[in-house]
């Protein structure tokens, strides 16, 4: 393989990394938290370089241009025509999680959520003092993994306000279907429901000739039932400047979240706005070139898992996270039994699986085989004494 930008090793330790302070004084890789080990794009370091110049690091408003670029891209991506008034920019994509459990329902409602899901899918019904349902997701016969819409509309009782939605899907990387969205909405605007779709992972279609579809671009009356919630910062690599966006049709529901979060969630930083302009504008053609990058990482990792007994690892269409089904291993402790091989992953227990790791292929090929190397050698009682 042709060395490229993303085969550079860039040291991370010593840098207030969550991910590598996790296992600062270890030799253990880490390769969980959703981040890549990839420099940003160009155009968004001298962007942050030339803000920083100007000195002044006053209060701050949406530049009018973040919103425009947001608007033509949901335009010539989706066909999805949004306003600038249906933007509310976020900190964070987490926190929208939690405001939307908080805007939709009362206390003691209950939010649905698919599961085995990203934690915070769990705990933000919780900490909003609602109710959680966990549907289970189903495998289907072409190994993808969906959500079971005959156990979501069982699971439906008068209670229940809000669906919790991932796509594409976190763990797993499953990318839903046009017509799967489709059922999915049909069944919320028949039960009286308001979806909450966590899309944040958008940019990362790995499987050709897939495309994201947000399910709020289906029309007029499923728009009016969702909070979708984007960031540029899984893209990008800009996690750190925490700036997300929801996209909130319906005047009154987004007038809700917006009440909500007053005076608690804060307005994003200027170098957060400064970053996602320069992506959004100029960060394209580096996200074509990541992706084919991920696309070489995930064909080697499916084909590597699925030779190391013991485990295995379905097809991936998006996001650069593997979930990978260890139970065959029979390990009594798989996330110790990982980190003592010297890989840290993810625990599949957060997620709502311990039959499952989920590992971060977003870094260079190097690091990728390293983990991978050992995690065979684990397994295969080859362990360096």
């Amino acid at each position: 393989m042709t060395a490229t930008r993303f085969d550079q090793l860039i040291d991370r330790r010593a840098t207030s990394s969550e991910k590598w302070e996790k296992y600062a004084d270890s030799e253990i890789l880490p390769m969980w938290v959703a981040d890549t080990d990839f420099m940003a794009p160009q155009p968004v370091i001298e962007a942050l370089h030339q803000r920083i110049d100007h000195g002044v690091f006053g209060y701050t408003c949406t530049p009018p241009e973040l919103n425009r670029l947001v608007i033509e891209r949901m335009q010539a991506l989706y066909d999805w025509q949004i306003e600038a008034n249906d933007l509310v920019w976020l900190p964070g994509l987490v926190c929208g999680l939690n405001l939307a459990c908080r805007t939709v329902g009362e206390s003691g409602s209950t939010v649905i959520t698919p599961a085995p899901v990203y934690p915070p899918f769990m705990s933000a019904p919780r900490l909003s003092d609602r109710s959680l349902i966990k549907v289970p997701l189903k495998r289907g016969e072409d190994s993808r993994t969906v959500i079971d819409l005959e156990a979501l509309e069982a699971a439906i009782t008068p209670a229940a306000k809000l669906l919790l939605f991932c796509n594409p899907h976190n763990p797993g990387g499953t990318l839903y279907r046009r017509e799967e969205l489709e059922a999915l909405a049909e069944i919320i605007i028949r039960h009286d429901l308001i979806i909450c779709s966590d899309e944040i992972h958008c940019d990362l279609i790995l499987e050709p000739g897939l495309i994201h579809t947000p399910i709020a671009s289906l029309g007029d009356e499923i728009a009016a039932r969702t909070i979708t919630l984007m960031a540029p910062s899984k893209t990008y690599n800009i996690a750190g400047l925490g700036c997300s966006f929801a996209v909130i049709q319906n005047p009154e529901l987004r007038q809700r979240f917006q009440r909500v979060r007053k005076g608690i969630v804060p307005d994003v930083n200027l170098l957060g706005y400064t970053a996602a302009l320069a992506a959004y504008r100029d960060g394209d053609e580096w996200n074509r070139a990541q992706l084919n990058y991920l696309r070489t990482n995930r064909d080697y990792l499916v084909d590597a898992i699925n030779a190391i007994p013991g485990l295995k690892l379905d097809p991936i269409e998006a996001t650069y996270l593997a979930w990978i089904d260890v139970s065959a291993a029979c390990l009594e402790n798989p996330p110790h039994f990982f980190e003592q091989a010297g890989v840290g992953m993810s625990p599949g227990r957060d997620f709502g699986d311990d039959r499952f790791m989920r590992l971060n292929f977003g870094c260079p090929r190097a690091l990728l085989e390293q983990a991978v190397d050992r995690m065979r050698r684990a397994l295969l009682n080859e362990l360096p004494a």
